[in-house]
């Protein structure tokens, strides 16, 4: 039935919810029933990002381990460098040599020197200045000196000897004399090896004085410039306890459990999200049916006035748009939201714990990128506002122009509105470069951000790997810690603005939950039942006004229907005839006065009663996407095909019912034409089925031709045969057999009777009546 002050639905659009904080607060106090779910989903979502977080240190832990199969054990190397190099220093030689080395000095010795021919007189001199050193105890530049006589004179002087058990030939003693000045190149005999060097462990692998000796030796050959590689290439040269503390090692054994627990770590984080995403699926779902079966059950307790202040599309939004929001909010961006928080707040502080210096250079490095990202985005965002509004104007004015080409064309408007096209086209253009060229900025500098990151990780990493500081998987594993810190910033702002828009979608549809219903029913106890309705209507002094008006629309209205009358309702556009007719059907409760049915009023009998009491037939048909037989018998149960045929026969149907592909059966959609008046014949059929009492006809041959009219006027007067009926009509000549016309103005009835009796009077009836006929 029409609705005063009904216009066309809109789009139900939002941008953000009047009170953010209360629309969260109610959403979540609805999902209270499910918060087991949501409990379970969100600590899935943490326990799977806490195992993302965890997984690159065991990252670096399997670096760690396949470096060590491919490198060096550098440990083990600096740890034997410094044994080593401990047991053969200048001080220890110093300290020890005077013992190793005791020169005979007795008056044999020396008188034998100075008696040998072979020995010239300088080198006797320089003797001779030694032993007068020796008695001043300079004992060290006295060794020195000693290195340069002649084997000849130190032979004499360094006899066999005993050290710490170990046996010093002479020749031993000369070779350790003259190479004393440089310790690097000191060839040490395998008794002097065991005086000098003390057997070192490393890494629990023993090595002996003499593997310390030739790894030194070998150390010692190298080049100062040699890079590693050199050194890998005397691997094989080394003794073998040597290579075995500080050659490359593979733990495969190691290397497999770390690698299975990585995999298990991935796995057992991508369960947790599997099951958690099923987990808010499952309550999205739910929630939504929750929400929709509770707008259905509200849709039919709220009073019609609602639906007169809001537009349908704003109703449909709520229902189906906003509903829709919620659920894929909650079912992306709550876990997601949860998830990132973890994901961000947990790789902050496992980066502190790993290292805190390629911590703080991960997050300034990131937040620089940030904040020329939340510049742009500042800047950027006028032009976004700019470019839809320009857009509004672009579709105004198409809409404007393509509703009226008509007149367009036949004014020869097409230069004009061409132009104006083009400069709103050009705005639009113009609007768009600017704000696509700074949104096209966001994802490059999101890699930026990404990759500077991980520069700068490199960089700091690698100086604190040579410094010894950090092992390589470090860096590897900060190179994930990056993108874990990262990744998450964007998605937090992306659930943010998710959570505005299921904010205000969630306060449009609790709006519509929360608003007030219809009077109760429950202490109404009277029924009329079909059958043994009589057909007595009676309205006395009924008064009624909408809500937000000063005046009423329906004064002091009263007229008496007989069981089986015609009563028309006529009158100008705002005269109460719509209305008068809703308040019949208990649409709304009147303010005052009374409306009686077989001398009951409806004030005591339940609208679901006072509705099945009446068929209604609308200017606007409705019929639903279903068969012919569905539409005739619509909420009927128990009607035969005979019976529907006979009543399609009545209203002249059924000849066009078996012209079409299926008949009775052929579903009522796009692809089948069906006329206006067809419709409403379909209406009048489904009316004939119901056979109600009572009958209320609105403007029911408003929307159909004059051929068609008469048609559908045979099959109305079959309709109200033995009913009482009220007619609503515009055409008067459709009520000219009507037992009462009742001549509506300004709320009021001003004239009754049947039409010879009105048009006797020529008064208001008259007027309308002639004005048509003129017309």
């Amino acid at each position: 039935m029409p609705r005063p002050n009904h216009g066309p639905g809109g789009n139900g659009s939002y941008e953000k919810a009047k009170d953010f904080k209360g629309a969260i607060k109610r959403l979540f106090k609805e999902l209270n029933t499910y918060k087991t779910l949501i409990v379970i989903a969100f600590t899935l979502a943490i326990l799977g990002s806490i195992l993302s977080i965890l997984a690159p240190n065991r990252l670096s832990d399997l670096t760690d381990e396949i470096s060590n199969g491919l490198v060096i054990n550098q440990d083990n190397m600096k740890a034997l460098n410094k044994k080593a190099s401990q047991n053969l220093t200048e001080e220890k030689l110093t300290e020890i040599l005077p013992e190793i080395l005791s020169p005979d000095m007795s008056e044999t010795t020396i008188r034998e020197i100075m008696t040998d021919n072979d020995i010239s007189n300088k080198d006797k001199e320089t003797f001779q200045t030694i032993l007068s050193e020796l008695e001043d105890g300079n004992q060290t530049e006295t060794f020195q000196k000693l290195a340069s006589l002649p084997d000849s004179i130190l032979e004499k002087i360094f006899k066999d000897s005993k050290y710490e058990g170990q046996t010093i030939t002479s020749e031993d003693k000369i070779n350790l004399i003259k190479q004393s000045d440089d310790m690097s190149k000191i060839n040490l005999s395998e008794s002097l090896q065991n005086i000098f060097f003390d057997e070192v462990t490393i890494d629990g692998i023993k090595i002996s004085p003499k593997d310390q000796y030739e790894y030194l030796k070998t150390l010692s050959s190298l080049d100062k410039d040699a890079d590693e590689s050199e050194l890998y290439k005397t691997l094989d040269t080394l003794p073998k306890s040597v290579r075995a503390a500080i050659e490359p090692v593979m733990d495969m054994g190691k290397i497999k459990g770390i690698t299975l627990l990585l995999v298990c770590m991935y796995l057992a984080s991508a369960i947790f999200t599997y099951i958690q995403s099923i987990c808010m699926t499952n309550v999205s779902n739910k929630f939504a049916n929750n929400l929709r079966n509770q707008i259905s059950v509200k849709i039919n307790k709220l009073p019609l006035k609602y639906f007169d202040q809001h537009q349908v599309g704003d109703i449909l939004s709520r229902v189906t748009n906003d509903v829709d929001m919620i659920a894929q909010s909650m079912n992306q961006s709550l876990a997601s939201l949860v998830s990132s928080v973890t994901l961000f707040l947990g790789s902050i502080i496992m980066m502190f714990i790993t290292n805190w210096l390629l911590a703080l250079t991960a997050i300034l490095s990131s937040l620089i990128g940030f904040i020329g990202m939340a510049l742009i985005l500042k800047k950027s965002q006028k032009y976004f506002l700019q470019r839809q509004t320009e857009l509004g104007n672009l579709n105004g004015h198409i809409e404007e122009i393509y509703s009226g080409l008509n007149v367009v064309k036949a004014y020869n408007g097409k230069v004009e509105a061409t132009q104006k096209f083009d400069e709103y086209n050009d705005k639009v253009c113009q609007s768009n470069k600017k704000s696509q060229f700074l949104s096209g900025l966001m994802q490059p500098i999101m890699a930026f951000i990404g990759n500077f990151g991980y520069v700068a990780v490199c960089i700091v990493g690698a100086m604190l790997t040579m410094n010894g500081q950090i092992s390589f998987g470090v860096i590897v594993a900060f190179m994930t810690y990056v993108r874990l810190f990262t990744n998450p910033l964007s998605q937090i702002a992306q659930a943010t603005t998710s959570l505005q828009s299921t904010a205000a979608a969630s306060e449009r549809v609790f709006e519509f939950i929360d608003e007030p219903e219809m009077s109760n029913q429950d202490n109404l106890t009277k029924h009329l039942n079909r059958e043994g309705v009589k057909g007595y209507i009676d309205f006395e002094n009924v008064v009624f006004k909408y809500d937000g008006n000063d005046n009423p629309t329906i004064k002091n209205f009263s007229a008496h229907a007989k069981p089986g009358q015609k009563v028309a309702i006529v009158g100008p556009t705002g005269a109460g005839k719509t209305t008068m007719v809703n308040l019949l059907m208990k649409f709304y409760d009147i303010n005052s006065g009374d409306i009686k049915i077989d001398g009951v009023s409806t004030k005591e009998l339940t609208r679901e009663n006072i509705h099945d009491l009446f068929t209604m037939v609308l200017q606007d048909t409705w019929l639903f996407e279903g068969t012919i037989k569905e539409n005739i018998i619509y909420n009927r149960t128990n009607v035969s095909d005979e019976r529907v045929k006979e009543v399609c026969k009545e209203v002249g149907l059924d000849h066009f019912i078996r012209t079409l592909s299926k008949g009775y059966d052929t579903v009522l959609n796009d692809n089948e034409s069906v006329s206006a008046g067809q419709r409403q014949l379909l209406t009048i059929a489904r009316g004939m089925i119901h056979d109600s009492p009572f009958l209320i006809l609105d403007e029911a041959t408003s929307n159909v031709d004059t051929r068609t009219e008469e048609l559908v006027q045979t099959a109305m007067d079959k309709l109200t045969e033995g009913k009482t009926s009220f007619i609503i009509a515009h055409r008067l000549s459709t009520i000219k057999n009507a037992d009462l016309i009742l001549v509506m103005k300004d709320g009021n009835i001003v004239e009754q009777g049947n039409h010879e009796e009105l048009m006797k009077q020529n008064g208001f009836y008259a007027n309308l009546y002639n004005s048509q006929f003129q017309e």
